[in-house]
């Protein structure tokens, strides 16, 4: 499943490899939240995740970020290192009171490169100053990052991803409570990535701008509807049994609770 080219991907040349899941069962305490997901992210391929609230999709993510261990199956990540696999999380779960500037979030990008003692490359900084240009933020590094609107601190995040330059990138709801002019801004650089032969794992809620955006989809309700091709995925029939499925597993929880 899934498809694209591979191109030049990040300064360091590493090139994505396919990312396998076979048979992935995740729960939340004694809750499932996935069950039996096999598949696999091809190369280069840009993939959005999409289906019910409570569906598995933040699951999914983490799990291929190694951040949540499934109970059953297997991900096979293709020998990639902790580095080489960045996550954005959803934004609205941040806390931003900590005063932290824009330029120390945009600077952990770099966490996989820091040396003996936490110190960063050095060229951290210039990195850190090209990144917040790149995504309209030019002179915001010392700004803190509570003082930002919800569409300026998504920004901040894409920075943050930009230094890190990893070649598989999971994205949970990155266009979510953002305005017009940012949301395109933000999809011109996931379009970038890609183009660049980067493997992109999206969540949306958004089909339409699905159906502009990735040439591969995965409906997830738990558990797999269906996944390939974006125009087949997203049929009436498919979302239809994606919302029934999605009930009926919130019953289960209900009764097991």
């Amino acid at each position: 499943m899934g498809g694209g080219g591979v191109g030049v991907v990040n300064a360091a040349g590493v090139r994505p490899p396919a990312i396998r899941v076979e048979g992935l069962g995740c729960r939340f305490g004694a809750q499932p939240a996935l069950t039996g997901l096999s598949g696999s992210f091809a190369p280069g391929s840009l993939t959005a995740v999409v289906g019910p609230n409570g569906a598995g999709k933040t699951t999914l993510l983490r799990s291929l970020a190694g951040l949540h261990p499934g109970h059953a199956g297997r991900i096979d990540r293709g020998g990639l290192a902790g580095r080489d696999i960045a996550l954005l999380p959803q934004a609205s779960r941040l806390d931003r009171s900590f005063p932290v500037t824009c330029g120390e979030v945009v600077g952990l990008g770099a966490w996989g490169e820091m040396g003996a003692f936490g110190a960063g490359p050095a060229d951290l900084g210039v990195r850190v100053q090209a990144a917040l240009e790149q995504v309209g933020m030019a002179g915001f590094a010392g700004r803190l990052v509570g003082a930002l609107s919800a569409g300026q601190f998504q920004r901040v995040l894409f920075a943050r991803l930009i230094v890190q330059d990893a070649p598989v990138l999971l994205l949970d709801e990155p266009t979510a409570a953002v305005d017009a002019r940012t949301e395109a801004d933000l999809v011109a650089l996931i379009r970038a990535w890609h183009g660049q032969g980067r493997t992109v794992i999206v969540v949306l809620h958004d089909l339409d701008l699905v159906r502009a955006l990735c040439p591969e989809t995965l409906l997830l309700a738990g558990e797999t509807v269906a996944w390939g091709p974006t125009s087949g995925v997203l049929s009436a029939e498919n979302r239809l049994r994606a919302r029934l499925l999605a009930e009926a597993h919130a019953v289960d929880r209900r009764k097991a609770a």
